[in-house]
């Protein structure tokens, strides 16, 4: 791969710059979620984002081997990001969580243990904030630092100091909602603005002949987050990967950077009662 288009972690592991982002809405068919990942493999994608709570990791796997067996690619090409679920966490004889149990630190210790038995080559977090990660990182008899910390990320909420926290203890941030979001009613306040109407990116695109979408997915490379792209309409996973056909200039970076507004779309208040709830902190 270019090395252009990939960045070294913490671990001596390398990550695509680029990912294609599989979740999708639960009307939407999980066969679809294979036929997608399939198509970005072929056009170019090497790093697959998907999940646990995603429901489609079954489909995605699927693709993923399917691409290997045709020869498009090698498994040593492709570099897969999963989140795992409450099955890292202990449950009593009725298979209910333990509580207690169920706190940052631990939780990162069974990740540990996933990478000491070669479960993993990599670990690393979701949607915490700097307080969160100084935890992980002071915690005594610590053995590996999370190689990334994937946050939500786009012009409108461009995590600055969050990034120069990640950049100072050598964490990639990882971002995700890249294009502002996919407007899901069930996840998303709909009274927000939407990112890619944003004037300042529009004409930047216009300037450059790009999409404003485009635009919002090589601004987060070339300030050195990496970027996940969402779709599952064809032509635009064909469009994402031309992000490395073209360069912005440092005055659209800075007109860029000066379009932030601190707008979370994703702010998941379901958990806000949990005590590890990340968003009340400023990053």
């Amino acid at each position: 791969m270019d090395p252009k288009r990939q960045v070294k972690l913490n671990d001596g592991h390398f990550i695509p710059v680029l990912g294609f982002g599989t979740y999708a809405p639960p009307e939407t068919a999980k066969s679809e979620a294979q036929e997608v990942t399939q198509f970005a493999i072929e056009v170019g994608f090497r790093h697959i984002d998907c999940a646990h709570v995603y429901q489609n990791e079954e489909q995605v796997g699927q693709a993923i081997r399917s691409k290997i067996a045709d020869g498009t690619v090698k498994r040593e090409d492709i570099f897969y990001t999963s989140k795992p679920g409450e099955e890292l966490f202990p449950k009593d004889e009725n298979g209910k969580l333990i509580a207690d149990s169920v706190d940052l630190c631990h939780t990162w210790e069974a990740l540990e243990k996933c990478k000491d038995a070669g479960l993993t080559k990599s670990i690393g977090v979701s949607n915490f904030n700097h307080k969160q990660l100084e935890k992980i990182l002071n915690k005594p008899g610590l053995k590996y630092k999370p190689v990334c910390n994937q946050v939500e990320c786009h012009p409108y909420l461009n995590q600055r100091k969050l990034l120069d926290f990640c950049k100072s203890h050598d964490i990639v941030l990882v971002a995700y909602a890249a294009l502002g979001s996919q407007r899901l009613k069930e996840w998303v306040n709909l009274d927000l603005p939407v990112l890619l109407e944003d004037p300042v990116l529009c004409a930047i695109a216009k300037k450059h002949k790009q999409t404003p979408g485009l635009v919002a997915l090589r601004y987060q490379i070339q300030r050195g987050v990496v970027v996940l792209a969402k779709s599952y309409n064809k032509k635009r996973i064909k469009e994402n990967i031309q992000v490395f056909d073209f360069e912005l200039t440092p005055e659209d970076m800075k007109a860029i950077d000066g379009i932030n507004r601190n707008i979370r779309y994703y702010e998941f208040l379901l958990g806000i009662n949990h005590p590890e709830y990340p968003f009340l902190e400023e990053y």
